[in-house]
C-alpha cells in the first residue's frame, strides 16, 4: 500500500486532511492549531514530498521522520504532524478491518463520560445553562470563569481585585446551587489569572468542590504552576498548549497538575498522546483530552479514550450539538446520557460528508487578544 494523494478540506473554522492510497483506502485527520490553519497547510504541503509514495502503515516511523526532519518545531508543525498521524491510524484500522483502539491494545471502556461548555457569563445565566445541560443527561459542565474571551476590551472594574474575585466565585456558587452535588463543575480559567488571583479564587471555591481548575495561569512555568498546586487541595489541569511529551513529563515531575490535557490535533496525534497517557499513568494522573475542534478530533479522542486506563472525562465541543456540525460526518456520534459511545467501525469510526466544504464554507478564525481599559494586553 502506498500514499498517493494528500487532500485538504477547509470547512467552517477547521482544516481537515484526507490521505488517499493506491488501494482505495483513505484516512482523515484534523489540524489543531486553529488560529494558524494557513501555516499548518504550508507545512502539510511541504511534507507531501516525503509522504507521497510511502507505506502509510509505518506510523511510528513516519512520525519520527516528520518530527526530526528539520531543526525547528512548534505548534504549527506539530499540528500538521497530528493531522497526518490521525489519518494514518485511520488508514491502518480500515486496512485491517478494526477500530484504532484495537491497534492500541483493545478497549478499556465502551463509552466515555463527556462534558460540554457553558457560554454564558452571568451567575444567573450560567446556572440556567447548567440546569439545561444536566437535564440533557450530562453530569459535568465547563464554566468560563473569567468571562467572554470573544470580547476585545474589558472595563476598569476588572482592575479591582476584591470585586473581581468575588464575582468569579459567585458564578461558581450559583452553578453549584443550581445543579446540586451530583454534577461536576469544571472551572476554565483560560490562563487569565495572576498567581494572587488564582490562589484567592481557589480558596473561595473550595466549598463548591469543582472537579478541577483548568489553566489558572499561563502554562509557561511549571515551577509557578506547581506553587499554585501546592497551595490548594483543588486539582489543577493543564497541558492543552503543550506540543511534546517531555513538557508533560517535566510538569508531572514538579507535581504541578493532577490532570493533564493533551490535544491530539496539536501535539502530534494519537501516537504522541498515547505516550502522554502512559507518562501520566506512571504519576497516578488522569488525562482529560483537550478537544475544542471538529468531529475528526472528537473521533480520534474516543479511540484513545477507549484504549487507555487513565481517562477522567472527555471534552465534547458544543458546536457538535448546537452548531450543526454533526452534519459534517456521514454517521452520527452516539451520545448516551452524557457519555459518548466508542464507535466500532474500522479506523477512527467516522467519515466526512462528501459536500463538506460546500455545506460549511471556510471561515477561519482571526487572531485576537483582549485589551484592558488602560491599553495593556490581557491573556484570553
Amino acid at each position: 500500500m502506498k500514499i498517493t494523494q494528500m487532500e485538504y478540506i477547509p470547512a467552517s473554522k477547521y482544516l481537515f486532511l484526507k490521505i488517499h492510497t493506491n488501494e482505495g483506502i483513505t484516512g482523515i485527520g484534523e489540524v489543531g492549531v486553529w488560529g494558524y490553519l494557513d501555516g499548518a497547510l504550508g507545512v502539510l504541503k511541504k511534507l507531501e514530498a516525503y509522504l507521497i509514495g510511502q507505506d502509510p502503515r509505518r506510523i511510528e516511523h513516519h512520525w519520527q521522520y516528520m518530527y526530526r526532519s528539520m531543526y525547528f518545531r512548534g505548534s504549527i508543525i506539530m499540528s500538521a504532524i497530528a493531522a497526518v498521524d490521525i489519518a494514518l491510524w485511520d488508514i491502518k484500522g480500515k486496512a485491517l478491518g478494526v477500530p484504532v483502539y484495537e491497534l492500541l491494545g483493545g478497549k478499556c471502556r465502551d463509552k466515555v463520560r463527556t462534558y460540554p461548555a457553558v457560554f454564558q457569563f452571568t451567575p444567573e445565566d450560567m446556572a440556567r445553562a447548567c440546569r439545561e445541560i444536566k437535564a440533557q443527561g450530562f453530569t459535568a459542565a465547563r464554566l468560563m470563569i473569567t468571562g467572554d474571551a470573544r470580547q476585545r476590551t474589558c472595563g476598569p472594574e476588572e482592575s479591582i481585585f476584591s470585586s473581581r474575585i468575588s464575582a468569579q466565585i459567585e458564578r461558581v456558587r450559583a452553578c453549584r446551587e443550581a445543579v446540586g452535588s451530583d454534577f461536576d463543575l469544571i472551572l476554565e480559567i483560560h490562563r487569565s489569572m495572576s498567581v494572587p488571583d488564582a490562589l484567592a479564587f481557589a480558596k473561595g471555591v473550595e466549598p463548591y468542590t469543582p472537579l478541577f481548575l483548568e489553566d489558572p495561569i499561563a502554562p509557561d512555568s511549571d515551577e509557578v504552576m506547581a506553587e499554585i498546586a501546592a497551595k490548594t487541595w483543588l486539582p489543577i489541569a493543564t497541558g492543552e498548549r503543550f506540543i511534546t511529551i517531555q513538557e508533560f513529563e517535566n510538569l508531572l515531575m514538579k507535581k504541578a497538575a493532577r490532570y493533564v490535557r493533551p490535544d491530539l490535533c496539536t501535539m502530534g496525534g494519537i501516537t504522541a498522546c498515547k505516550k502522554v497517557a502512559a507518562i501520566a499513568e506512571s504519576h497516578y494522573v488522569d488525562i482529560v483530552p483537550h478537544n475544542p475542534l471538529g468531529p475528526v478530533s472528537t473521533a480520534a479522542c474516543l479511540q484513545l479514550d477507549a484504549a487507555v486506563p487513565n481517562v477522567c472525562i472527555q471534552e465534547f465541543p458544543s458546536f457538535y450539538l448546537s452548531g450543526g456540525e454533526r452534519d459534517m460526518i456521514t454517521s452520527l456520534l452516539e451520545l448516551d446520557h452524557g457519555f459518548l459511545v466508542v464507535p466500532d467501525a474500522p479506523g477512527i469510526g467516522i467519515e466526512l460528508a462528501e459536500d463538506l466544504a460546500e455545506r460549511f464554507p471556510p471561515a477561519p478564525r482571526s487572531i485576537q487578544c483582549q485589551i484592558s481599559f488602560d491599553g495593556s494586553v490581557r491573556d484570553l
